[in-house]
């Protein structure tokens, strides 16, 4: 790896290193992508859970959720202080032990602790990854570099969930995760070290250009307290367009939580095996990965609160139709139109909140966000699991996810500026 630098921004001029940071992410979402379907498949077959055990099936995404949060609270503040790469390389060598938990598993306890792990490396990877390119590219590429961010990503969690199920039917669900898994980890783990180079410098050059623009203007520069509590606090309370993306990054995680856990459930229940079953999620996963090189840019020009709102109110509504639909051709429309208004909120959430962010605190703040997304797994999991424990029915997770979508979309379309 060479340690000569050019330090200039935008895609074009970063294009290697952009794409090498664009394999990590893929490499980051099959990691998380091979649990998506085989693992809510274990939970009756391998590990007795009952079909109506829906508070122990929703426990394995209320750790990974908890998890993935904290460190990406701290991985952001981290990172600005410590550079991406390190944190990049410790993530990749935490995920090493989710393929031996998960193959040499006794109980569902030791399934917990593989989510933990999986939490570990996802929170650091994916922070890192994304950070790592919105330093090299333009201020004005934001939204490109989220959705292209995204899709790497998203595309490769419909990809893996797929293809492991399918390997799992082949080979035997707990032999595909450990050679799939080993794989994946092994070749992430090898890029980081020998491609990846550590991109603070360019983080560096965005915020002197930033003071610079400032003082041209006469304005002065930002005396916003640097500490992870003052910014938790500021991001979390204070700034009005920060409450209103954060609480929708956490709302948002409903979505992908009830997707996780139940779908597969719910699907199963309707007679779908579960290679038919990953399929149809697989077209969710690929739909919302794909769809984002096109509507990460779409932000960039358009504007970011028309494509969230819209986002939000297409997901919900397509979460409440799921369960009153019959057929394998009205599942996978939905999952498509479902995972196409992933695509309008994801990257476009990301971007806003980069766009109010400046840019030597941004990882920062950026974390602060992801750890509230991120924590909707472990809240939406856990809140969907009393639901159904009480209901006795998985069909009641899908109206309150689907509720929620549209009440968070609205808040964010009373809350930000139209831009």
């Amino acid at each position: 790896m060479s340690t000569s630098l050019n330090i200039e921004h935008g895609i074009r001029v970063n294009l290697h290193q952009i794409l090498q940071q664009l394999i990590q992410v893929f490499l980051v979402g099959l990691t998380i992508g091979m649990t998506r379907t085989v693992v809510p498949g274990l939970s009756e077959s391998e590990f007795g859970l009952a079909g109506k055990s829906f508070m122990s099936l929703a426990l394995f995404v209320v750790v990974f959720g908890f998890v993935k949060a904290v460190m990406n609270l701290v991985a952001g503040h981290l990172s600005d202080r410590f550079g991406r790469r390190r944190l990049l390389v410790v993530g990749w060598l935490l995920a090493f032990p989710v393929p031996f938990l998960i193959f040499y598993a006794e109980s569902w306890t030791w399934i917990l602790w593989a989510m933990m792990f999986l939490g570990l490396n996802q929170g650091l990877c994916w922070s890192m990854s994304l950070n790592s390119k919105l330093d090299l590219a333009k201020s004005s590429q934001k939204g490109l570099i989220n959705g292209f961010n995204e899709f790497s990503g998203y595309a490769a969690v419909g990809i893996a969930g797929w293809v492991t199920a399918f390997l799992a039917e082949q080979y035997g669900a707990r032999e595909a995760l450990l050679g799939f898994g080993l794989i994946v980890i092994g070749l992430g783990l090898s890029l980081a070290l020998w491609k990846v180079i550590d991109t603070h410098p360019w983080s560096q050059l965005h915020q002197q250009q930033h003071s610079e623009t400032l003082i041209a203007k006469g304005e002065k520069l930002s005396t916003v307290p640097i500490s992870l509590k003052s910014m938790m606090i500021y991001a979390t309370f204070e700034k009005r367009e920060l409450v209103a993306l954060n609480q929708a990054g956490l709302v948002e995680k409903f979505i992908d939580a009830l997707v996780w856990v139940f779908m597969p459930v719910f699907l199963m229940n309707q007679a779908q095996s579960l290679v038919q079953a990953s399929a149809i999620i697989a077209i969710y996963g690929v739909v919302w990965g794909g769809s984002q090189l096109i509507t990460g840019p779409l932000s960039d020009k358009w504007g970011r609160r028309g494509l969230i709102f819209g986002g939000f109110w297409l997901c919900g509504i397509s979460s409440i139709l799921f369960v009153l639909v019959e057929s394998v051709w009205a599942w996978s429309l939905l999952a498509g139109v479902m995972g196409f208004g992933m695509a309008m909120l994801y990257p476009t959430l990301g971007a806003a909140v980069a766009d109010v962010s400046e840019p030597k605190w941004r990882a920062s703040i950026l974390g602060i966000y992801r750890f509230w997304r991120d924590f909707g797994y472990a809240i939406g999991a856990l809140l969907m699991g009393v639901l159904a424990f009480y209901t006795e029915s998985v069909i009641w997770p899908f109206y309150f996810v689907g509720v929620m979508m549209l009440l968070s979309g609205t808040w964010v379309m009373l809350a930000i500026e139209s831009k």
